[in-house]
């Protein structure tokens, strides 16, 4: 669970403007990052014809990704060097895996982004587990625990597992 920091990338062409299509140029784009209330999670739109032609995060992004105080990637896109990063506890959700960055850049970020079909503002609430994500409304987000205690309390049997279906 985290904060939406929003961003927009390409990967099928090199970029248009003065920065370089990796993460060593974009202070700009860690900067408004930290703007984001902790934990962070890190939307990322693919806008590409074919979305996940090249991953932009890899081990070395994550890790970047990871001491900005982010906990998790969510993109339309690709990632990589799934392996490398399980260990950091850095969790992904993706669309594809990519062997290849591409020309894999950023070239907007801070605004609406839509990804699975779900609309995403950065600041935006976030919740993911193994079975998707989600946003929560922002007015309701301190009602979410005790509404969740409350279902784990009413549906649980005598053996303690709650019950599927």
């Amino acid at each position: 669970m985290g904060y939406a920091a929003t961003a927009r990338i390409r990967s099928a062409d090199p970029p248009m403007e003065k920065h370089g299509y990796f993460y060593y140029d974009r202070e700009d784009w860690w900067n408004h990052i930290l703007t984001i209330p902790a934990p962070r999670i890190v939307v990322i739109e693919d806008l590409d014809e074919r979305p996940g032609l090249g991953a932009f995060v890899g081990a070395v992004h994550a890790q970047i990704l990871h001491a900005l105080g982010c906990v998790a990637l969510v993109t339309n896109g690709s990632v990589r060097d799934i392996q490398e990063i399980r260990p950091t506890g850095f969790q992904l959700f993706a669309s594809n895996v990519a062997v290849s960055h591409a020309y894999a850049h950023v070239f907007d970020f801070g605004g609406k982004v839509r990804v699975g079909g779900l609309d995403i503002a950065s600041g935006d609430l976030i919740q993911g587990d193994l079975h998707g994500v989600q946003t929560i409304p922002l007015e309701i987000a301190d009602k979410v625990p005790a509404a969740a205690r409350e279902i784990v309390q009413t549906t649980k049997t005598a053996d303690g597992f709650v019950p599927l279906g």
